[in-house]
């Protein structure tokens, strides 16, 4: 059924309201909510639907300004349920004012399931899976008139703000929740824009983004401009992105998921510790962590491996990346018949194993979270984690098994370990000083620096023995112990996940994603900076753990916070 899109009322101060215009004379429905606050564009009001869509009114004509955004509803139709519609703004054509750097023609600012507006926090979520962006926010918080009253606008290139409630509503509220701000003398051209000729908008680099999203085409090069990275090989990764993308299409993945399995085929030859801090801009860290994941486990995937142990190795795999994308992005990428052979060998495997739909574990770690429900966040996760690999190795089978399974950890009886992972200088130390509740801190440049000095590599086996020994002590204690060491490969972590199993401690491996030009900056700031040669010399070694290496993952950027984590029971779907 089609729907009419509510008018929206005037809030009292805006001054482009007209004589005909709603105004909201009663703003209770606003006052003592949480809000959120988006800028208003100059476009056309429209709707999509899984089979269809249109712009303010259902019976409206066609008009070329509509014909890219039919494109759109015809690549994420099927993504929208039936009975659900997204409604935003086509901003294809020229209004009254000329954008030029838009992130795509179309933004969406609510979604509907029936009669009732999804949570602004839900929208939002929806609208990035199917590959759409959401308004620009311009403010959050509790309502405050004097605020909204005061929110710097741009009236040349701004057509106003539209405030609503962050919860959602349902269509009979929809006059008390939601209401806008338009500048005076709005309409500043004489012939009404759909009787004259159309002037498109202007797109920006992040455009070349959205389209990916949204499962539209992928040009190369200006995905390489946006991201600040160029393939080794343009004429490959061409070839790797046309073939990824037509897999991934198959599969119905959109949005980041889609993305970055397009990107990890188009870089597939670049360093997986180097790229996700370098993406980590254009992207954010969840979804930069995700290509990069992506690039470094595709060859696992072309090479033998027993088929006996096959399914739990998938399964470990499944918490590190989407497998329908991962095997999507090995075979694209695979050089020769043979890489090829082995990647479709293991996606019959996942296939079987129910492994290549999205987040194939999030039923199994929903029905934990609910039965767990009120338990401490540590707890929680350790009962996930040892669930989780419970799967893996087939003792258990579903939620039941799971929580009985699980048991021995609700208490919160263990020890923790905090290991921290990175190069010098990416800020491992300074975040362990936030770090509440720490009670051993194991650092092993002050150990070397209580025998000799911090750069006195001479003693390492002896320095590391202490190290352990005082980690082992500290554990043993049923404490939080803070490992503070470069801990760059497997190999070298290994030592400290003997002495946390031994102990039953739950391991937080906390990883620092730091570009390489920043840590060149930071060492030559330190108080004790590394030789020059021995940074490059790191940053080579630096092999970041995968999700599920650790109980969980904390990943840590430049900012020095907390900006993705894996492993989590109350992690997002997306996660899983």
């Amino acid at each position: 059924m089609r729907v009419h899109y509510p008018r929206t009322p005037h809030l009292p101060w805006s001054p482009g309201a007209a004589a005909d215009d709603v105004r909201a004379g009663d703003l209770s429905g606003l006052r003592g909510r949480e809000v959120v606050v988006t800028e208003k564009l100059d476009g056309e009001n429209t709707t999509l639907y899984t089979d269809g869509l249109h712009a303010r009114s259902p019976d409206s004509a066609h008009h070329p300004s509509r014909a890219w955004v039919k494109g759109l509803q015809g690549r994420i139709g099927r993504g929208i349920p039936p009975g659900w519609r997204v409604c935003g703004e086509n901003l294809f054509a020229r209004h009254s004012i000329a954008y030029e750097d838009l992130e795509s023609w179309f933004y969406g600012f609510s979604v509907w399931d029936g009669d009732r507006c999804l949570d602004w926090d839900g929208t939002v979520r929806f609208l990035r899976r199917s590959g759409v962006p959401a308004a620009p926010v311009l403010w959050r918080g509790v309502f405050d008139e004097r605020v909204l009253r005061g929110l710097p606008l741009d009236t040349a290139r701004q057509e106003g703000y539209v405030v609503r409630t962050v919860e959602g509503f349902g269509r009979g509220e929809f006059g008390r929740r939601v209401a806008k701000w338009v500048r005076g003398g709005h309409v500043q051209t004489g012939t009404h824009w759909m009787h004259a000729a159309v002037v498109e908008n202007g797109l920006g680099p992040k455009a070349a983004l959205w389209a990916v999203r949204s499962g539209g085409s992928a040009d190369v090069p200006a995905l390489a401009a946006a991201l600040g990275v160029a393939p080794e090989d343009p004429p490959a990764a061409e070839a790797a992105v046309r073939d990824v993308a037509a897999r991934l299409d198959g599969l119905g993945r959109y949005g980041d998921t889609r993305l970055a399995g397009v990107v990890a085929a188009m870089l597939h030859g670049a360093r997986r510790a180097w790229l996700a801090p370098r993406l980590a801009g254009p992207l954010g860290m969840r979804a930069a962590r995700r290509v990069a994941d992506l690039v470094g486990l595709a060859a696992a995937l072309q090479r033998p491996f027993p088929d006996g142990e096959r399914r739990g190795g998938l399964v470990r795999l499944s918490l590190a990346a989407d497998l329908g994308v991962l095997h999507a992005v090995a075979g694209a990428v695979a050089r020769d018949e043979e890489a090829r052979e082995q990647v479709e060998w293991s996606g019959l495997h996942a296939e079987e194993a129910g492994l290549l739909r999205a987040a194939p574990l999030e039923p199994l770690r929903a029905g934990l979270r609910e039965a767990l429900d009120g338990l401490g966040r540590d707890a929680a996760d350790r009962c996930w984690a040892e669930a989780r690999e419970a799967y893996a190795d087939g003792r258990i089978s579903g939620v039941a098994d799971a929580v009985a399974a699980s048991w021995r950890w609700r208490s919160g009886a263990f020890p923790r370990l905090v290991q921290l992972i990175g190069p010098s200088g990416s800020g491992k130390s300074t975040f362990a000083e936030g770090l509440a509740g720490a009670g051993a801190y194991v650092c092993l440049d002050e150990l070397r620096e209580a025998r000799s000095a911090r750069a006195d590599q001479r003693a390492n086996g002896d320095v590391l023995r202490e190290g352990l020994g005082r980690l082992d002590a500290a554990l043993a204690g049923g404490g939080t112990a803070v490992w503070d060491a470069t801990s760059l490969n497997r190999h070298q972590r290994a030592a400290v996940h003997r002495v946390a199993r031994n102990r039953d401690a739950l391991v937080t491996h906390v990883v620092a994603l730091v570009d390489e030009d920043e840590l060149a900056r930071r060492n030559g700031d330190r108080a004790h900076p590394v030789p020059p040669g021995v940074l490059a010399s790191q940053l080579h070694r630096f092999t970041p753990p995968y999700p599920g290496e650790g109980h969980r993952t904390w990943y840590v950027g430049a900012g020095g916070t907390v900006a993705d984590t894996a492993g989590a029971l109350a992690d997002d779907a997306e996660d899983a």
